[in-house]
């Protein structure tokens, strides 16, 4: 639905809603939120709101200048899971400069280009998420344990499922919020659950991927459970990835319900992102321990595509482009703004070079087996320097190498991943 700011003023006004949350993320795709009252809301949607750019990652590369969140109308929701009560509002959000322009480290006007690129060419893209995760007991004083909720795997339901009332709740709250979850699932690990979501264009499903990581966060946090995003949190069980599916449409035939572009477009695009997903890594599996779970319980280490489910990087039907192109190397620890924006670009590649897929279960490469190969791989790709502004991917892969060198030096390499990760992802 769109809305006008008048429309959404009015709505406050008729809801009693005492607080709208300005969310934007910073480069590593942490949320990140201003609250305001409600009263304050024109103020902003005029003039926007000063956020401090040397306070967040990334966003130092203002160079002291300041920065303002200015609210996405089409992106109001209610947050379900906050008190009835002085109910909250919240609005993602752009970043601009006081001139009006555009900031360069934010994700949300990269991925918009990204889309109007690929309009400019003739082409719509539609992505859908399923992603994963882990719930853990807490001890008697609230803090997270490394015990799993549960015992269960794929599919198991309750007694053996523990989780089932919180995905229901998850499924809900974020149905109240415009968001229609396809399906969720107990999934193979202890303690591990799936929640998929339907296709859309690439900026709402980048949307609806960070609230659905908000409403697990907070969902589990009022069941007494910690839920983790961590790629790798238990080592010898299965990681938390996040398949991505695209499709492509043409534009000229947008108006036919269900009209899908060429199954030639789809290959070459497939072609794309095999071609340049080493290049990209970084964006897709951020963290060291983004590397413990690729080549493990069939999670995508070689570079091969192929129809059947399996460990492959690219699953896709090469017969029938009602099926999309499903990339199975990310995690849910991402800025999904740049990773969306830089697997359209990549497809784009494929489609303009005419790149062709190998023959099925061909292998043309491995995924980077470190962070650190990831930062060199990024550090010396033409295609990601194309699209990345230079001072941003300076400050990533600087963070990321420092990451690294402080992984590489601690005497136990377990605990400074469990420290670093998993609590805070």
């Amino acid at each position: 639905m769109v809305y006008s700011e008048n429309e959404i003023l009015q709505y406050i006004e008729e809801n009693d809603l005492k607080f709208v949350k300005l969310t934007f993320c910073d480069l590593s795709g942490k949320l990140k939120n201003i609250s305001i009252l409600s009263s304050e809301l024109a103020q902003v949607f005029e003039n926007g709101i000063r956020i401090s750019p040397n306070k967040i990652f990334g966003f130092n590369v203002a160079g002291g200048k300041d920065l303002f969140l200015f609210p996405d109308l089409q992106t109001m929701t209610i947050l379900p899971w906050r008190p009835q009560q002085g109910r909250v509002m919240r609005m993602f959000c752009y970043i601009r400069y006081a001139d009006g322009s555009d900031f360069e480290g934010d994700g949300r006007c990269f991925l918009k280009n990204a889309m109007k690129a690929a309009i400019s060419k003739g082409y719509c893209f539609r992505f859908s998420t399923s992603c994963e995760f882990t719930l853990f007991k807490k001890d008697s004083m609230g803090f997270p344990t490394k015990v799993p909720h549960d015992l269960a795997s794929y599919c198991d339901i309750a007694p053996d499922d523990k989780g089932e009332n919180i995905r229901r709740d998850v499924c809900l709250a974020l149905e109240e919020m415009g968001i229609h979850p396809i399906s969720s699932r107990h999934e193979s690990g202890h303690g591990q659950h799936e929640i998929d979501f339907n296709a859309s264009t690439a900026l709402k499903a980048a949307d609806t991927f960070l609230s659905f990581k908000s409403a697990v966060k907070s969902i589990a946090e009022t069941h007494d459970v910690h839920a983790s995003f961590m790629p790798k949190p238990i080592p010898n069980d299965y990681g938390n990835g996040m398949s991505i599916s695209l499709n492509i449409f043409s534009q000229k035939d947008l108006l036919e319900e269900n009209k899908y572009a060429e199954n030639a477009v789809l290959k070459n695009a497939a072609a794309g992102i095999m071609k340049y997903i080493r290049e990209f890594t970084l964006f897709t599996n951020s963290t060291v321990n983004s590397y413990e779970r690729l080549g493990s319980f069939f999670a995508p280490i070689e570079i091969v595509w192929a129809k059947e489910e399996g460990s492959q990087l690219i699953r896709m039907d090469d017969e029938n482009s009602v099926f999309p192109v499903e990339l199975r190397s990310a995690d849910c620890v991402c800025n999904p703004y740049f990773e969306f924006g830089l697997m359209i670009y990549a497809s784009l590649c494929g489609i303009e070079e005419n790149l062709q897929l190998p023959e099925e279960n061909a292998v043309c490469g491995k995924l980077p087996t470190t962070l650190k190969e990831a930062c060199e791989c990024a550090n010396n790709s033409k295609f990601v320097k194309k699209y990345i502004p230079d001072n941003i991917l300076k400050t990533l892969i600087a963070k990321n190498e420092n990451e690294w060198q402080k992984y590489s030096d601690s005497n136990d390499k377990q605990t400074f991943e469990e420290h670093k990760y998993f609590c805070s992802l």
